[in-house]
This record gives C-alpha cells, sequence and structure tokens, in this order.
C-alpha cells in the first residue's frame, strides 16, 4: 500500500487580498502562506515530507481561484518519482480558475529516476477572463551520478480543456521510445524537457499574443539553449515555450527569464521571485 494524499487550494479576493485556504488529507501539504509583493498575490509553497514519490502513491491537488484572486504555487525542490516494483505512481493537479482570476503553476524540476513507473496530470480549466502561467520540468535519470533513465515508463498530460492538450509516454519496453530519446528527430540525447505556456480563457487579441511570443523568442535566442529552444501558438488561447537541455539549471534559467517577460508583458506586473527558489 501506498501513501494517499489529497490538498485542496481555494483562493479568494477580500478587499484585494489574495487570502488562500487549504485543507490536505495524507502528506502533501503547504509550507508557508506568504505575501511578498503585497496583498493582491498569495504565494503557496508545496511539500510532501516523505520526500519522493514511490510505487503505489497517490497525490491529487486540487486548486480553486475565485475572481479577482492572484495564486502563485511552487515547490521548494524538485518532485522525484522513484523506482517502482510494478505498481505505478500518480500525482494529479486540477485547477479551476474563474474570470478575472490569475494563476501561476512554477513548481521546481520534476525527476523521473530510472525503474520508475509514474504518472504526472495537470488540467486547467480556465474561464472566460481567467489567465494563467505555468511550467513543467521533466529530467529523466541522474545521469551526473550515472544512473541514466535506461528502464521505466512515465506518462505525463497537460490540458486546457479545449485550448491543448499534451501527452506523452515514455516506456522503455519499447525500443522506439529509446532511438527517439537519442535521435534529433527526438531529445537529441538530452535528458530535461521543459515546458512552459502562457493561456487564457478566451482568444488573445492577436498584438498582445505576438508580443508575448517575440518576448519567448528573444530570451530563446540569446541564451546558451537557443539550439534547442522555440515557441510557438498552437491555438489562440495559449502560447507555447519548448526547450531541450542537458541539466535543470539553464533549462530553468531560461523560463525565469521568460516567466519575468510575460509578466510585465501581460499584467504590468514585476517579477518576485519565491524565496525558496533561492534557499
Amino acid at each position: 500500500m501506498g501513501w494517499h494524499g489529497h490538498l485542496d487550494l481555494r483562493y479568494r479576493s477580500d478587499n484585494g487580498r489574495t487570502v488562500g485556504h487549504d485543507r490536505h488529507d495524507g502528506p502533501l501539504r503547504v509550507l508557508a502562506s506568504l505575501h511578498p509583493e503585497g496583498p493582491g498575490v498569495c504565494h503557496h509553497v508545496l511539500v510532501h515530507p516523505p520526500g519522493g514519490i514511490v510505487g503505489g502513491d497517490e497525490l491529487a491537488i486540487g486548486v480553486d481561484i475565485a475572481p479577482g484572486a492572484h495564486a502563485l504555487i511552487t515547490t521548494p525542490g524538485a518532485t522525484r518519482f522513484y523506482r517502482s516494483a510494478g505498481a505505478q505512481a500518480a500525482q494529479s493537479l486540477h485547477a479551476r480558475v474563474d474570470g478575472g482570476a490569475r494563476f501561476e503553476w512554477l513548481p521546481l524540476e520534476t525527476i523521473a529516476y530510472n525503474g520508475c513507473h509514474a504518472a504526472n496530470r495537470m488540467r486547467f480549466d480556465l474561464a472566460e477572463g481567467a489567465e494563467m502561467i505555468g511550467w513543467d520540468v521533466l529530467a529523466l535519470g541522474l545521469p551526473a551520478a550515472g544512473e541514466p533513465y535506461a528502464q521505466g515508463r512515465f506518462e505525463q498530460t497537460i490540458e486546457l480543456p479545449g485550448a491543448w492538450l499534451e501527452r506523452g509516454v515514455l516506456d522503455m519496453q519499447d525500443a522506439l521510445t529509446a532511438r527517439l530519446l537519442a535521435s534529433p528527430l527526438g531529445w537529441n540525447g538530452r535528458g530535461v524537457l521543459a515546458t512552459m505556456w502562457f493561456a487564457t480563457g478566451v482568444p488573445l487579441e492577436e498584438a498582445r499574443r505576438e508580443r508575448l511570443l517575440e518576448w519567448a523568442r528573444a530570451q530563446a535566442a540569446s541564451h546558451v539553449l537557443s539550439d534547442t529552444a522555440g515557441a510557438t501558438s498552437p491555438e489562440r488561447r495559449v502560447v507555447v515555450l519548448r526547450v531541450l537541455a542537458e541539466r535543470t539549471e539553464p533549462a530553468l534559467a531560461l523560463l525565469g527569464a521568460v516567466w519575468a517577460g510575460w509578466r510585465d508583458v501581460a499584467w504590468q506586473l514585476p517579477a518576485c521571485p519565491p524565496r525558496v527558489w533561492r534557499t
């Protein structure tokens, strides 16, 4: 039997202050609730005290953001899916963002250990007038420690219903998977895939969408990962940045630079990096 955990997060605006409430069942919980950039934005830091997710564990996060509220959620360290003896480990996030609300989903990297059997699923329901910035950084194995990702199965889903569906399965029992990870047509031997998006509940105005794309492309072009980064808009409600890297640090640095610019372009807000990123 694995750990079963559920965390409910609800945010509301009370006279211009975003107030966050949390209820948890199991090991997943809020470490801190902070307002480092003023009362309008609530920063939550999520922790999983067991330190990693193993076969049989099921963690679920539910997020509800009421009109006028602005929530930023991050983590103090990597999410780790450890080697499994057979059972699947799963983490799911379902966020509902009401009209006039903003959401930032900015966890640190997810590490898929060699031999893991895991699923990481994210769904974001954005009402008309809702907006969000999110990212996901997936790192395969621990190559620096001599533990490449050579066995296991990892499934990932990112869904913005009606606008964008991203689903991938890395099954190392399938010879084609290993070939694509090594091929220039796939990951080209790199073990880190970062995905970042700006999304809205209704189609973006063309000029606004172009400014978001231009900023992401400019940051990517001037970065050390310029050869493996690119931005596009697969649907009028979403702008996507994709990055391949050998290590997580440069990928997260690029995402952070794009995040700072998107905040300014879209919301006229300066970047306020969570302090936990620097500890």
